[in-house]
């Protein structure tokens, strides 16, 4: 009796240890830092309040993952344009097209994009006591930023969806409230 008591308790502390393990790897920590550079004259406005820019100097966190999707995982929700000409300089990275205001589409941090496996998919984001479906067109590097590449914008933090207009018009949020949302999200 004593040997099986001992031997159950050794498989519990085997398994308990491997779940550890696991829990361990849903935690998202940031996987390295970029420094904030000079961007070229007149590029970021730095004298102003709503600059966006890189502070140069300044080290902002990477993320290669984000946190663990479920049926009901949290977001933030950031405003963005995928037209031609708005808030981004070239097509989105999932169809090398531009999308119109009025289409509900996203952009996902890093690892949320997962290498682009959620490309051209839907999925449902809730805020406000409603719901939208919106496809995933672009990924919001979490990776990298504060370069000519990433147009001096710091990375983006492991937990952002970027919405177009008809997002946030179907979620029901006032236009005064337009920018920045806490939400829940998951796949369709």
């Amino acid at each position: 009796m004593e040997n099986l008591t001992l031997g159950a308790f050794l498989l519990v502390l085997f398994f308990s240890s491997h779940l550890l393990k696991a829990n361990k790897l849903e935690i998202c920590k940031p996987s390295g830092k970029v420094k904030g550079k000079k961007p070229p004259p007149d590029y970021c406005h730095e004298d102003t309040d709503d600059s966006i820019c890189c502070i140069i100097g300044k080290y902002y966190s990477t993320y290669k993952c984000s946190p663990r999707v479920s049926a009901t995982t949290k977001a933030v929700l950031n405003l963005n344009s995928f037209e031609k000409g708005g808030d981004g300089d070239s097509p989105s990275k999932c169809d090398k097209k531009y999308h119109s205001d009025d289409t509900p589409v996203v952009a996902l941090s890093t690892g949320w994009y997962s290498g682009g496996r959620r490309c051209l998919n839907n999925i449902t984001i809730s805020a406000n006591g409603r719901s939208v479906n919106a496809m995933v067109v672009d990924e919001c590097d979490s990776a990298m930023g504060c370069d000519g590449a990433h147009d001096y914008l710091p990375p983006c933090d492991n937990n952002v969806l970027v919405a177009s207009k008809a997002v946030w018009k179907a979620l029901g949020v006032p236009l005064e409230d337009w920018g920045e949302l806490d939400v829940a999200w998951k796949d369709v």
